[in-house]
């Protein structure tokens, strides 16, 4: 059996996702362990899974939360360059740290979450197998699609084209303090010279919480890239204990973990409910007071809540309003519940461009007034559920996590390329 060691960025949902996979792995007899800042420790809670702490001085205890509050609010060109520098200390203490860490705990195999090109770097250095998660929209690039964090529409005519690779050039432009820490470590570790994401991913095999039906239509995808669905672990959906009346539309809106804290979008959202005179109920995840709820309440939210199980709400609306989550938007391919996406930053805009490109729901910007939420609403409101169909079918055979676990085992087993179709 294997010692696999995680490394991810340090955000919530990367966490839960790749701490399913754990789970399923811990099930097949292998141990795995987390490396990253004693911070996130706190997100690793199934029992059994390992933490070992790193970058104890350049990322000390009570920094994680600063970094987190400027990710989901950057405000300036500045605050992004910040962001941007902080993904770059973050990779250079991995590469530094890790190497020493994995001998010590006697890791044999990395999961990479395709985000922090530290583990990619490493476990190549050292020889060890490992695989690529794709938590968010997978980073592989390919002539004629953009970026996972651009908002363009799919299209192949020659001006979207020349557009794609315009803000391709921007990205790479903004992204050059990460580029440098990649490229300085790839020195360092005795690599070949690369200075992007989708340039330290695994051979063996890559793993994606996106469906392949979902995505912008690839024609150079990776043979071994598996898009599995959801990484969840096996337990049953919890339930709700709202009194939601069947007769009247039902809104459920949540701008996930990270932008919780978004009063503003969530007081119109609440106005525009409150004028369709249809019920809502707001999940903010535990980043809003109770003084916020009571506001809530009184604009017209029906129920504010901190956390909800999500697909049981799903399942009885008739819209969900999102920040274009990854998580969210597949829970409600599953649910066939029409989506109206409000992103913010990271890969919700590619994310809502692709909900659009299949016609399973509508996009606003996010400081949307409430006149307009009400107006989209009653569009999402009336979209035809065939849409779904597709999706939701290709969703119920993807596999998930039991099968992202047999690629995994497969591809340190054999320590050659799983490719995606054949038996794992």
């Amino acid at each position: 059996m294997s010692h696999f060691g995680v490394v991810a960025p340090a955000y919530y949902s990367h966490f839960h996702a790749l701490q399913a996979l754990a789970e399923e792995l811990m099930r097949r007899g292998h141990r795995v362990t987390f490396f990253h800042q004693a911070d996130a420790a706190r997100w690793v809670t199934a029992p059994g899974i390992g933490f070992a702490v790193l970058g104890q001085a350049s990322h000390p205890p009570g920094s994680l939360q600063r970094s987190l509050r400027l990710a989901a609010n950057p405000g300036t060109p500045w605050g992004l360059r910040q962001i941007i520098e902080q993904l770059a200390a973050t990779t250079r203490m991995f590469c530094d740290e890790l190497p020493a860490a994995l001998a010590q705990h006697g890791v044999d195999a990395l999961l990479c979450d395709q985000m922090e090109a530290a583990g990619g770097l490493v476990a190549e250095s050292l020889g060890l197998p490992f695989v690529s998660i794709a938590c968010a929209l997978p980073v592989n690039r390919e002539p004629g699609l953009p970026l996972p964090v651009m908002p363009f529409a799919y299209a192949t005519d020659e001006r979207s084209l020349h557009m794609y690779r315009g803000s391709t050039q921007v990205y790479d432009w903004l992204m050059k303090p990460h580029a440098r820490a990649i490229q300085s470590a790839a020195k360092t570790l005795g690599l070949a010279p690369r200075s992007a994401l989708h340039e330290c991913l695994s051979p063996l095999a890559q793993i994606s919480q996106t469906l392949a039906g979902f995505d912008f239509p690839r024609q150079h995808a990776p043979p071994h890239l598996h898009a599995v669905g959801p990484l969840r672990n096996a337990t049953i959906h919890g339930q709700g204990h709202w009194p939601i009346d069947p007769q009247r539309p039902f809104v459920f809106a949540s701008l996930g973990t990270l932008q919780g804290q978004r009063l503003g979008m969530f007081e119109r959202m609440a106005k525009a409910c409150r004028h369709l005179d249809v019920q809502l109920l707001i999940a903010h995840c535990g980043l809003l007071d109770s003084t916020a709820e009571q506001r809530l309440h009184r604009l017209g939210a029906t129920w504010v809540t901190d956390f909800a199980a999500q697909q049981w709400a799903l399942e009885r609306a008739d819209a969900v309003i999102t920040h274009g989550g990854l998580n969210t938007v597949m829970d409600a391919i599953a649910s066939a519940t029409p989506m109206l996406v409000m992103p913010i930053a990271f890969d919700q805009p590619g994310v809502a461009a692709r909900v659009r490109h299949h016609g399973i729901g509508r996009q606003l910007q996010r400081r949307a007034r409430p006149s307009r939420i009400a107006q989209v609403l009653r569009e999402v409101f009336d979209m035809p559920t065939p849409a779904f169909a597709r999706l939701k079918a290709e969703l119920a055979s993807a596999g998930g996590t039991a099968k992202a676990a047999a690629v995994v085992e497969t591809a340190v087993r054999t320590r050659q390329p799983v490719v995606a179709g054949a038996p794992s």
